[in-house]
């Protein structure tokens, strides 16, 4: 279980961007009930039942964690249930049926056109590394996949002459999504001019490669987007999904339909999708402030 539980937090910073200090808060928590369960006798957390949980949140009470501490364990617990599930872990989230607040209702970090121009700027195109990180940037911008559906994206997922990308994302639901001309041009780049050379192995069907031949992790596209960022001398948070939101926050800011940006991002529930739209009014918000003469 421990071994997933890592595996879990890797998941919560590479993909959704948190911030270390939150990390190392659920790591707590969620190390406190992996230690219970072991204490208890349940190895796997196919063992584990709804009575389990409530057993452990009257520990952590009986221990003296105020109630904030404790809805803390809570949704920690909740969202490594619901990534069992969503990584095929388990069948059923026996979560699910709890009310619990959640994560990630801050608004997320958003990029402006001109911070991702810089960013795209980045990559040395004179390497075969440049023009990989420069065809990947540009497609993360343009489609809003994330970071793991583009370390998996194999040669053949592409279709350059038609503009689109084939995406299998979360529980295997594959959608198809429109590349844009940047996207596209980078692309050609790469795969004419860096690939051939990183190639090691005939046979090897991914997309993205390392020097070594072999798939490009999600641990060196958050890296890259790092370096990149720092670069461009932004000093705001930056993650791979902060590209995510900044294509989902421009496309609605710019008319687009909230089922047609649903539909990109590969989200079931259009709730998901509805936190742009907030952002947009915040924004508004916020120059309406800074510009009006009677905020």
């Amino acid at each position: 279980m421990k071994k997933i539980v890592e595996e879990f937090l890797n998941y919560l910073s590479v993909e959704k961007g948190l911030a270390e200090n939150s990390i190392k808060a659920y790591t707590q928590d969620l190390n406190k009930y992996i230690n219970h369960l072991e204490q208890k006798k349940i190895t796997s957390f196919s063992q584990v039942r709804r009575n389990n949980i409530t057993n452990f949140m009257l520990y952590l009470k009986d221990k003296g964690l105020n109630s904030n501490s404790i809805s803390r364990a809570l949704v920690a617990i909740k969202v490594l249930h619901r990534f069992l599930v969503n990584e095929s872990y388990l069948k059923e989230d026996i979560t699910s049926v709890l009310s619990l607040p959640k994560l990630w209702r801050k608004l997320p970090e958003v990029l402006t056109p001109d911070e991702i121009d810089k960013i795209l700027a980045g990559p040395n195109l004179k390497t075969e590394q440049g023009l990989r990180d420069k065809a990947a940037l540009e497609l993360m911008y343009a489609t809003g996949m994330r970071v793991s559906e583009i370390a998996g994206l194999k040669i053949n997922d592409l279709n350059l002459d038609m503009g689109f990308v084939k995406c299998v994302g979360k529980g295997q639901k594959e959608r198809i999504i429109p590349l844009g001309r940047y996207a596209s041009k980078a692309l050609s780049r790469y795969l004419n001019k860096a690939r051939p050379r990183l190639l090691k192995e005939k046979d090897q069907p991914h997309l993205f490669l390392s020097r070594l031949g072999k798939r490009v992790s999600r641990q060196t596209f958050w890296k890259s987007v790092k370096t990149y960022t720092k670069k461009s001398r932004i000093k705001k948070e930056i993650t791979p999904h902060t590209l995510r939101h900044s294509f989902a926050t421009h496309l609605l800011e710019r008319g687009a339909d909230l089922r047609t940006v649903q539909e990109m991002l590969g989200h079931s529930d259009i709730s998901t999708t509805q936190i742009y739209t907030h952002i947009n009014k915040e924004r508004l918000k916020q120059i309406h402030r800074k510009f009006h003469p009677r905020p």
